[in-house]
């Protein structure tokens, strides 16, 4: 298991912003020693340009946006696509046989193709799916973090080559994922759900998984999904996440994950929860 990590993605906070550095510099110290780590690079223009549109790169890049969750911080732009970068090496490693972690923010899943959100500038699976396609025929993208990944579904949407899946809490922000379109299939849960209704119902998503018999899984980690997160009510235990990690790699197709969400002091422990059964070395 290879974990891409960049101490850069520490130098940017928001005070009292919930996407603060601790969330990867304190996952980072716990999974320090038990994995190896790789420093990322960043994307290219180019690569964001595969999913987003120009006017939504020129925002980004300078600065000339507004939304009260997604903050306009000094050098955003170089992080955000440094994590855009991270996920793209993930997926590459992934088609060289590695298993891959990103672990950077911002995250991404909520970025469409000309919008930010959510904390998300880039949406960096996005953007590493897209390029990954140059290399393979199709992809399938599983979110399992706790908000429906509407920037994820608003450029996969009608895309033959791609299947996007989605388990979210709802309601809950950003509100949408309430059924499922053409290649995007979602499945909300109430607010409580345990793990064993998260689990069956994954493995009905699996099952469509598996039907379009992906090349690459692209999996957008979210760990606010855990029954003490401040942001969400879904009710999954650290032991869950390795339970995710196996059902995921049983689809023995050659994969990789990228951090989405996850606000809780626990994080570091669910993440290693999900690493230990996602990786099947």
């Amino acid at each position: 298991m290879k974990i891409l990590f960049s101490s850069k993605c520490l130098e940017y906070r928001q005070p009292g912003h919930p996407e603060s550095p601790e969330r990867a510099g304190q996952t980072h110290n716990f999974l320090k020693g038990k994995f190896d780590f790789i420093e990322p690079q960043l994307c290219s223009e180019n690569d964001i340009l595969l999913v987003h549109s120009e006017e939504l790169l020129e925002r980004v890049k300078s600065g000339n946006f507004h939304d009260p969750d997604t903050p306009n911080l000094q050098d955003m732009y170089d992080y955000a696509r440094l994590a855009a970068g991270s996920a793209i090496q993930s997926a590459e490693l992934a088609l060289k046989g590695e298993e891959a972690f990103s672990l950077m923010r911002p995250p991404g899943h909520h970025a469409g193709r000309n919008s930010l959100g959510g904390f998300c500038y880039f949406n960096n699976i996005a953007i590493a799916v897209a390029k990954s396609l140059k290399n393979v025929d199709k992809v399938a993208v599983i979110d399992v973090d706790c908000h429906h990944g509407n920037g994820s579904q608003d450029i996969f949407i009608g895309n033959e080559k791609i299947l996007y899946i989605s388990l979210h809490q709802s309601p809950l922000y950003p509100g949408t994922g309430l059924v499922s379109e053409k290649n995007c299939f979602n499945y909300p849960l109430p607010a409580g759900t345990e793990e064993k209704e998260y689990l069956k119902t994954l493995e009905n998503a699996l099952k469509n998984a598996k039907k379009f018999n992906p090349d690459l899984i692209g999996i957008s980690a979210g760990f606010d999904t855990y029954k003490e997160d401040p942001l969400t009510g879904l009710e999954l235990e650290k032991q869950t996440y390795r339970k995710i990690g196996e059902m995921i790699a049983g689809m023995e197709t050659p994969s990789f994950a990228v951090l989405e969400g996850g606000y809780s002091k626990d994080m570091p422990q669910c993440v290693y929860e999900f690493l230990r059964g996602y990786s099947r070395k």
